[in-house]
């Protein structure tokens, strides 16, 4: 990673609480909220609309493309329930938050999805869905992905307390790689 912050993704089924716990650690580091889902929405980063599910089938190249330069400077934590397009460079960890699927379908139901698409969240949930998908994309680039509960507030706070020193650390690591670097560049001048 040649960034001075990192970039987490934050994956998971829609309805697991990925902009909640986003939201929360955006407030409480140093990082960017960036609700993938909301700039696919305002920038019309899709060219297809499923009338069925009532939700926008995203472009990958378009999505991708929007992000990229978000990306490159570092200090993002990226809210998104797919990762398959993303470059993995961009990634430096990767968190897929998880629900009991009676704790999804309640709260899919309370923002009255259609029931196939309740269903087929739920079904998403319960084969991890985008776990798989996360450790397909992440895992050879040897970007950890940590798997999460999400089910309650103690769920959120504990993830939180595990997540929110992987900034820091990473921003210290930097930054002795950084004056290691310089020391080996002095030595060679003298």
């Amino acid at each position: 990673m040649s960034r001075p912050k990192p970039n987490i993704l934050v994956t998971g089924t829609p309805g697991v609480g990925k902009t909640t716990f986003c939201e929360a650690l955006a407030a409480a580091s140093s990082l960017e909220h960036l609700e993938v889902s909301k700039m696919v929405r305002e920038k019309r980063l899709y060219r297809e609309w499923d009338d069925e599910l009532d939700c926008s089938i995203f472009d990958e190249e378009m999505v991708q493309d929007a992000l990229e330069p978000l990306l490159e400077s570092g200090g993002c934590v990226v809210d998104f329930h797919s990762s398959s397009f993303l470059d993995e460079s961009l990634v430096d960890l990767v968190v897929v938050l998880r629900v009991d699927t009676s704790t999804l379908y309640d709260r899919l139901e309370k923002r009255h999805y259609p029931e196939s698409k309740v269903k087929q969240n739920v079904e998403a949930e319960i084969f991890q869905s985008c776990l798989d998908e996360a450790r397909e994309v992440f895992e050879e680039a040897d970007i950890q992905i940590w798997e999460m509960p999400h089910d309650t507030e103690e769920h959120m706070e504990e993830a939180l307390e595990r997540v929110l020193p992987f900034p820091q650390r990473t921003m210290c690591l930097q930054k002795k790689l950084y004056r290691k670097k310089v020391l080996e560049v002095e030595k060679i001048e003298v």
